[in-house]
C-alpha cells in the first residue's frame, strides 16, 4: 500500500527496553561497536518469502523492504512527522501550473559499483515504466498521469503531467541504475537474482540470496545519509511463528513482530520474560473481507469462478452484517485491535473515515437473514439458502495458512453465516496468490499496510488496475472497477488542496463501504518484541505510538544500534549469527513452483507497506 506523507508524530529510540527521543535524521551513532571489533550482523526472521529482487516487479512488504535498504527514492519522508524530506532529490519545484515539476539531483550519492548517481538514472526508471507494461507492473500508477520525463543535467530531472498529479513529493519508487538495468531484456522474467552484489545506492547493498530462506546485505559505507550501524542485515524466513518466538527466547533473533503481529498469547508470555520487551503500538493496516467482484480484465473479459451471489449486493451486505467484528477484537486479537469501518486505519487522521449512523452496516443477523430473503436465497426445509435454481449457498474463502488470525475468524464465519443457511469452505494456503490471480475465490482475508499518502491503496481498487489478461500479474488488489469510484480517484489525486483532497478520498472510503466489495473487520496493533540485551537503540515510526517493522523508509535498519556488551559475529548461508540479531516476522505465503519468482501483490497479512 504504498505511500509516505502525512501522519505526524516524532521518531523515538527503543534503548535497553525504554523509550527515550532520537533523532532517526542524524548520521548513525559511531560509538556502538562489538567489543572485539568484528563484523556485527543484524538477522531478521521474517515469515514471508521475497516474491521478487526487482523492484519493479515486487509488490510484497518484504520485498519492497529490502528494496528501500537498496535503493534510494527521490523523497523520503521524516520518521518524526512525515512530511517528505529529501533523499535523492535535494528540492522539488512545481511550474506555476503545476504540471512542471523540477528535482535538483543530490550530487553526492554514487552507486555501489562507484559511478555517480544521477538525473539521468532517474528519467530513464520513469520512463522505463511508461513505456514497458511489465516494468510498470509494481508501481504502474504513480507514472499513468506522467506526459514527458527528461534529464536536461546530471541534476536536474523534470516531469511534466498530463493533469495536476497531489503526489509529487510522494513518489514511491525505487530509482535503479541506468548503466546496469539497461541490459535487461524482458522485464516480466527478470528478477535481479542471479549477479551478487547488486548495484544500488541505498543505505544496504544486497550480497547473496537463497529462494525461501534468506537475503544478505551489507552496509553501503559510502551512503550519503551515513553508513549503518550494523556491518550486514540478514533476512531469514521462518514459516512457523512459534519457531521465530522461540528464537526469539534463545537470542537466536532479537525482534520478531509476527504474522502479521505476534498472538496474544505469544506477546503476553513475553512480556515476562527477561531481556525482552513487547512494543504494542497502533498499526497502519486494515483486515478485511475481500468479495470477488467477477475477476476480468481491462477489455472486460470474465474469468474464474467467483460465486455468482456475491455480484448481488444485498447478498455482501448481508454476510458483513452477519460478522460481529466486537467479538473478534476481543477474542481473536484480545484487544490488540480497532474494530474496522473505514478502509484507512485511524492512525492517518485526515483520512479516516467512518459511516453515518443510516449507513452503518452493524451486526445484525436478522437484517442479514431478511437481505438474504429479499435477494432470492431463502432457507429450505433443512436450514439451508438456496437460490432460484435450487442450488445451495455454499462459499469459499482464501486463508493464509500462516495466519493465526485467519484461521481463527474463519471458525466464526463458518458459525455465523451456518446460523444463516450458509455454507463456507476455509481454504488455508501456503500460496494464496495463484487462486488469487486466476479470480478462483469467493471471498478472501485481505490485508494492506496503508502510507500516510493512501493513494497507492486506493489505486488498487481502479479500473486501471486490472489485468491485461486473464489469470496475469496487475496492479488490481480485488478486480473491482466501478465508474463512481474512479470518477472520485481522479478528482483526488488531482486535487493539491489537503483539505479537499481528504474529503474525497473519505468520499471514496464511503463507496468502498457501499458497494460492499471490501469489508474492513479491523485494524490490527503492530505487536512486536525485541531482546533489550542486544539492542541499543532502533527508530520506530511515529513516535508516540510507533512500528518498528514496515516502516515507510530505512529508519529502524540504517538507525539500529548493538546493546552494549553484545557479541558479533558473521552468519553462514544467511543463518544464524551468534552477533546482534534482530527478527522480524511479517506474514504471508510461501512461493510455489520449485523457487520460481513471480510478481505478486503483497498477500501479507503482515504489517505490509506498504
Amino acid at each position: 500500500m504504498r505511500f509516505l506523507l502525512t501522519s505526524g508524530a516524532a521518531a523515538l529510540a527503543l534503548a535497553a527496553g525504554s523509550v527515550v527521543p532520537g533523532n532517526p535524521l542524524a548520521p548513525a551513532p559511531q560509538e556502538a561497536q562489538a567489543d572485539d571489533g568484528d563484523k556485527t550482523t543484524l538477522t531478521v526472521a521474517v515469515a514471508q518469502s521475497v516474491d521478487s529482487l526487482s523492484p519493479f516487479l515486487a509488490q510484497r512488504l518484504i520485498s519492497t523492504s529490502i528494496h528501500r535498504l537498496m535503493y534510494d527514492y527521490l523523497t523520503n519522508y521524516d520518521a518524526k512527522d512525515n512530511q517528505a524530506i529529501p533523499a535523492l532529490a535535494t528540492e522539488w519545484k512545481p511550474s506555476a501550473d503545476k504540471l512542471t515539476w523540477t528535482y535538483t539531483i543530490r550530487s553526492d550519492s554514487k552507486w555501489s559499483d562507484g559511478r555517480k548517481a544521477t538525473a539521468e538514472d532517474a528519467a530513464w526508471t520513469f520512463n522505463k515504466m511508461m513505456t514497458d507494461e511489465a516494468a510498470a507492473t509494481s508501481n504502474g500508477s504513480f507514472v499513468g498521469n506522467f506526459k514527458k520525463v527528461t534529464a536536461p543535467t546530471p541534476e536536474r530531472l523534470v516531469i511534466e503531467l498530463k493533469e495536476p498529479q497531489a503526489t509529487m513529493a510522494a513518489l514511491d519508487v525505487p530509482i535503479v541504475p541506468r548503466h546496469v538495468w539497461e541490459k535487461v531484456g524482458d522485464f516480466s522474467k527478470f528478477n535481479n537474482d542471479q549477479k551478487f552484489p547488486v548495484v544500488g545506492n541505498g543505505p544496504f547493498i544486497l550480497t547473496e540470496y537463497k529462494v525461501d530462506s534468506y537475503v544478505k546485505l551489507k552496509a553501503n559505507k559510502d551512503f550519503w545519509r551515513g553508513s549503518p550501524k550494523f556491518d550486514e542485515i540478514v533476512f531469514r524466513y521462518y514459516k512457523d511463528q512459534d519457531a521465530a518466538v522461540a528464537a526469539l527466547r534463545k537470542g537466536e533473533v532479537s525482534f520478531v513482530a509476527g504474522s502479521p503481529s505476534l498472538t496474544p498469547a505469544q506477546s503476553a508470555s513475553l512480556k515476562t520474560a527477561e531481556n525482552i520487551k513487547v512494543n504494542d503500538a497502533p498499526g497502519r493496516r486494515f483486515y478485511a473481507l475481500a468479495t470477488n467482484p467477477g475477476a476480468r480484465t481491462k477489455d472486460g473479459t470474465r474469468f474464474g469462478d467467483g460465486h455468482p451471489a456475491l455480484l448481488d449486493q444485498r447478498v455482501r451486505q448481508a454476510l458483513f452484517m452477519a460478522v460481529d467484528r466486537r467479538t473478534i477484537i476481543d477474542r481473536v486479537f484480545q484487544g490488540h485491535a480497532v474494530e474496522g469501518e473505514g478502509y484507512i486505519p485511524p492512525r492517518f487522521k485526515e483520512y479516516f473515515w467512518t459511516p453515518s449512523a443510516g449507513q452503518k452496516l452493524s451486526y445484525d443477523p436478522a437484517k442479514a437473514a431478511a437481505l438474504l430473503d429479499e435477494a432470492g436465497y431463502r432457507k429450505n426445509g433443512a436450514g439451508k439458502r438456496v437460490g432460484k435454481d435450487g442450488k445451495p449457498l455454499d462459499l469459499r474463502i482464501l486463508c493464509h495458512a500462516t495466519d493465526p488470525n485467519d484461521k481463527a475468524i474463519g471458525k466464526y464465519l463458518q458459525e455465523w453465516w451456518g446460523d444463516l443457511g450458509i455454507g463456507l469452505k476455509v481454504n488455508c494456503l501456503d500460496n494464496v496468490s495463484d487462486p488469487w490471480y486466476a479470480g478462483e475465490y469467493d471471498l478472501a482475508f485481505d490485508g494492506w499496510s496503508v502510507n500516510p499518502d493512501p493513494d497507492f491503496v486506493l489505486s488498487i481498487h481502479t479500473c486501471a488496475a486490472l489485468p491485461a489478461k486473464p489469470k496475469e500479474s496487475a496492479a488490481t488488489d480485488n478486480f473491482i472497477c466501478d465508474k463512481q469510484y474512479d470518477e472520485l480517484y481522479a478528482k483526488q489525486l488531482a486535487e493539491y488542496d489537503p483539505a479537499k483532497r481528504a474529503d474525497l478520498v473519505k468520499q471514496m472510503e464511503s463507496r468502498l463501504y457501499d458497494t460492499g466489495y471490501m469489508n474492513v473487520m479491523a485494524y490490527p496493533n503492530a505487536v512486536e518484541a525485541y531482546r533489550t540485551d542486544q539492542i541499543k537503540s532502533i527508530t520506530t515510526m511515529p513516535s508516540a505510538a510507533g512500528n518498528i517493522y514496515g516502516q515507510d523508509g530505512y529508519w529502524s535498519w540504517w538507525s539500529a544500534v548493538p546493546a552494549a556488551g553484545a557479541s558479533s559475529g558473521s552468519s553462514d548461508e544467511g543463518g544464524s549469527s551468534t552477533g546482534v540479531l534482530i527478527g522480524i516476522g511479517v506474514a504471508v505465503v510461501v512461493l510455489a513452483g520449485g523457487g520460481l519468482l513471480f510478481a505478486m501483490r503483497r498477500r501479507s497479512t503482515a504489517e505490509d507497506r506498504e
